[in-house]
């Protein structure tokens, strides 16, 4: 099977520079970097009593990488609420974490040249474990800042609603 099925005359794959993440049913601004989508299970290897000199695999727990998403330093404070959420050290003791709604679920979105969404995974549960406010600040260097947040989460899916475009 091609690896394009609609637009067969397409031989590269999709550019990673044109992208969006929503949360919350509206989309975050300026994300200028989300770091990669890694699954990783386990290999539990055993062996059968009756051929006890050959080990066999099998998979055993599956656990998703933190997601990392970051952007210039602007004034929405989008990412400092979330993370705050999971612990606000300006809480009365006892409601430093906001148990109710401290995990959010996110969908990212890859888009074409053309900007047509052609690929979206939907990530479940996550929260925030690291905001990073300000970067490192150096009064002898001109880098843009940039605050990130890590994001751990009980996995994702991609959504197989979202199928190739026809491509102008």
């Amino acid at each position: 099977m091609p690896e394009f099925v609609v637009n067969s005359h397409r031989h590269d794959p999709y550019k990673v520079f044109k992208f969006r993440v929503k949360m919350d049913g509206r989309y975050v601004a300026g994300i200028s970097k989300v770091s990669a989508l890694i699954r990783t299970t386990e290999v539990v290897d055993h062996r059968d009593r009756n051929d006890p000199s050959t080990e066999r695999k099998s998979p055993g727990r599956t656990s998703y990488a933190p997601i990392t998403l970051s952007r210039g330093v602007t004034h929405d404070l989008e990412f400092e609420r979330w993370a705050n959420l999971a612990w606000n050290i300006e809480a009365r003791p006892g409601e430093e974490v906001s148990l109710k709604d401290f995990r959010k679920d996110i969908i990212i979105e890859l888009y074409n040249e053309a900007g047509q969404l052609v690929v979206a995974y939907k990530v479940f549960r996550a929260w925030v474990s690291e905001y990073q406010a300000l970067p490192e600040l150096d009064a002898r260097a001109d880098d843009v800042a940039i605050q990130s947040i890590t994001l751990e989460h009980e996995g994702w899916v991609r959504d197989e609603s979202v199928g190739e475009p026809v491509e102008p």
